[in-house]
């Protein structure tokens, strides 16, 4: 009677758990199991699928070890032939995620109480269609410093942050794949899908677990915060902007000292009109530089960032 009380009692929503793994062996066991213990304790049906980013340790076999135990659960494994990096490995396992929800996990720290998977899911039961999980703690500076430039120069109310997990609705991933065909950030592009989003901090647990990324990663990383600022805000194109200004500046300076120096010095011959020439030439090409990068921002945006309608929620008032 209990058993049969308990399974009446779990969620009746099917669940998916996407979980990118590199070089997680030593982590990905303790990490894997409280993921399962909450999916089958609280819901009917469930499934986890582990990206394997081509790992060059045990972490494949730690869970098909681990995979074993399962009960209810179902379980997969995704091996990349080569390391992909997270974005890309994290939307192959979300192509083959089937769950009416979706838990997101970055990476296999466990840092905080497991607790807090099935409070971020109820918090997505009240109407929000991503709700994101973030360390209540201080950013590393390298993270607050792209979060700020990110927010000051992209057109978002939806502010950045360093997040540890999310949960999606079938909403937002159906939303995804019609506004984009590929996806290089899906943090911008689910803060741009236009839908209810909330954010909720949790005290962080100390596990002692080593959680620092290998070289490689970090390298995806960086290089991801890089591309990131490109394609989905104004940073390039604002950059150009200002730089065109100082150079309309510096040729207006430089021909105004050029035909000073002319009328009151004794310039070598030839030097005022080279300086002139070189100072509006400059001024030339930095306003065609910026025509030229504009014109990329708007089909960088037609392409990441293009969508015909977006709202957060439907209203309706009579059956």
């Amino acid at each position: 009677v209990m058993e049969r009380t308990a399974i009446l009692n779990k969620e009746k929503n099917f669940v998916s758990a996407v979980v990118y793994v590199h070089n997680a062996g030593k982590r990905i066991e303790r990490f894997l199991g409280t993921i399962l213990s909450v999916l089958e304790k609280n819901f009917e049906h469930s499934e986890v699928i582990c990206v394997n980013d081509c790992s060059t340790d045990d972490s494949a076999d730690v869970i098909k070890r681990v995979s074993r135990g399962a009960s209810t659960a179902s379980i997969s494994i995704v091996n990349l032939s080569y390391f992909h990096g997270v974005e890309v490995a994290m939307n192959a396992g979300m192509d083959l995620a089937i769950g009416d929800f979706v838990f997101e996990f970055d990476k296999t720290i466990l840092d905080f109480d497991k607790d807090i998977i099935m409070k971020i899911y109820r918090r997505s039961l009240e109407g929000y269609d991503i709700v994101s999980a973030s360390p209540d703690k201080k950013q590393k500076l390298s993270s607050r410093m792209f979060y700020y430039v990110f927010d000051k120069f992209a057109d978002f109310k939806y502010k950045m942050t360093t997040e540890s997990f999310r949960i999606l609705s079938r909403r937002v991933i159906n939303r995804i794949s019609s506004m984009n065909k590929t996806v290089p950030y899906r943090k911008v592009v689910y803060a741009s899908c236009g839908l209810q989003s909330d954010n909720i901090r949790y005290p962080v647990v100390n596990t002692g677990e080593d959680t620092t990324a290998d070289t490689l990663e970090k390298r995806e990383r960086s290089s991801l915060a890089v591309d990131s600022l490109v394609l989905f805000t104004n940073f390039g194109y604002s950059f150009a902007k200002t730089m065109t200004v100082v150079m309309i500046l510096a040729a207006l300076f430089m021909a105004v000292y050029s035909l000073v120096v002319y009328l009151i010095g004794s310039p070598i011959e030839g030097w005022t009109t080279t300086v002139m020439f070189l100072s509006f030439s400059f001024f030339g090409l930095f306003g065609i530089l910026t025509i030229v990068i504009k014109y990329l921002q708007i089909i960088v945006n037609l392409v990441f960032q293009r969508k015909r309608y977006t709202f957060n929620s439907i209203e309706k008032l009579t059956k």
